[in-house]
C-alpha cells in the first residue's frame, strides 16, 4: 500500500506551474522500536531539560538555542530569528537550473522521495517537465523547506514520475582523494585478477529484496513473540568464529579455495540460511 503524501505544493519551470505530492521513498516504520522503561514498575520513563550547572530543570519557555563563541559562553537565537533567514520555499518547487545528470557525485545524494502529479489538471504539465529533463539527460535543482531546514534539491525523472532526492551541503562532503589517492598505483597481478573474476561470476545472482533482509530485526522480533507467549528466553546463538587476524593469508590459495567452493555450492545458492530464532 502506498503511504500517505507527507508533502504537498506546486512544481514550477518558469511559467509552468503544476500541483504535485511528494512522499519519501523510503520508511522505518517498521523497525523494531523501543522505549525505556522503569524496571520496578515497567512504566515508561519520560526526558527532562535539567540545566548542566545548577542541576535543576529548565522549563520549555526557558529552552533556547545558543550558538558557542567561546568556553562556557553562548549566543542566543530565539527560534523566529532562525525561522526568518529560511527562503520562503516551503510549497514551491521552484527550478533553479539543470546539470548533466551524471555530473552530482553520489555522495553529494541524501534522501530519495516520490514526485507525483497532484491532479488531473497539472498532469500534462508534469509530464512535459519530465520527459523534457529525460530527452536532455539532465537534472533538475531547486532549493526547499524540508523538515525545518532549507536545503538544495535534485529532480530527476524515473519511470512515470520524479524523484527528488536532499543533496548534502558542500561541507558534509569529504573529498574521496583524501582516502583513495595514489590506489590507482597499485597493480594487481594478472593470474590473481583472472582468479578474482571467476570467483565473481560463480557468485554472481540477480538482485532480491532478500539480499538486504535485515536478520538482527528477525531474531528480536522471534524473541519479543517468545516473550509474548511467557515461553522460555530464546537461547543465545554461538557467536561464529572471527577469521584469523595475525596469519598472513596467501591472495593465490584465498582466491582458489573461494572458486572451489563457489562450485561446490552453486551460483545461485545461498551461503546460508536464515536461521529461526
Amino acid at each position: 500500500m502506498a503511504a500517505r503524501n507527507s508533502w504537498k505544493g506546486y512544481l514550477k519551470l518558469s511559467l509552468v506551474t503544476c500541483p504535485v505530492a511528494m512522499s519519501p521513498a523510503t520508511s522505518e516504520a517498521e523497525k523494531v522500536r523501543f522505549r525505556t522503561l522503569n524496571r520496578k514498575t515497567g512504566h515508561p520513563i519520560v526526558s527532562h531539560y535539567v540545566d548542566a550547572v545548577t542541576g535543576k530543570a529548565v522549563a520549555d519557555d526557558d529552552v533556547v538555542k545558543g550558538y558557542p563563541k567561546g568556553e562556557d559562553a553562548y549566543v542566543m537565537l530565539e527560534d523566529e530569528e532562525i525561522e526568518a533567514v529560511a527562503l520562503d520555499s516551503t510549497r514551491t518547487i521552484d527550478i533553479d537550473m539543470f546539470v548533466p545528470a551524471e555530473s552530482i557525485s553520489w555522495v553529494y545524494l541524501d534522501t530519495p522521495h516520490y514526485l507525483e502529479p497532484d491532479d488531473e489538471v497539472g498532469e500534462e504539465a508534469f509530464a512535459v517537465i519530465r520527459e523534457a529533463m529525460r530527452a536532455a539527460k539532465v537534472v533538475a535543482i531547486s532549493r526547499l523547506v524540508l523538515y525545518r531546514r532549507e536545503r538544495a534539491v535534485m529532480l530527476e525523472p524515473r519511470d512515470g514520475g520524479i524523484v527528488l532526492w536532499t543533496l548534502r551541503y558542500g561541507d558534509e562532503v569529504r573529498e574521496a582523494a583524501d582516502y583513495f589517492d595514489g590506489l590507482d598505483d597499485a597493480k594487481p597481478d594478472a593470474a590473481h585478477l583472472k582468479l578474482a573474476q571467476q570467483v565473481i561470476a560463480k557468485q554472481t545472482r540477480a538482485w532480491s529484496e532478500e539480499i538486504v533482509d535485515d536478520p538482527v530485526q528477525d531474531r528480536l522480533l522471534d524473541i519479543i513473540d517468545a516473550k509474548k507467549k511467557k515461553k522460555t528466553r530464546a537461547k543465545k546463538k554461538a557467536a561464529p568464529k572471527a577469521p584469523p587476524t595475525t596469519n598472513v593469508v596467501n591472495i593465490m590459495d584465498a582466491l582458489k579455495a573461494s572458486l572451489k567452493n563457489a562450485k561446490q555450492t552453486g551460483a545461485g545458492g545461498k551461503g546460508s540460511e536464515k536461521k529461526s530464532a
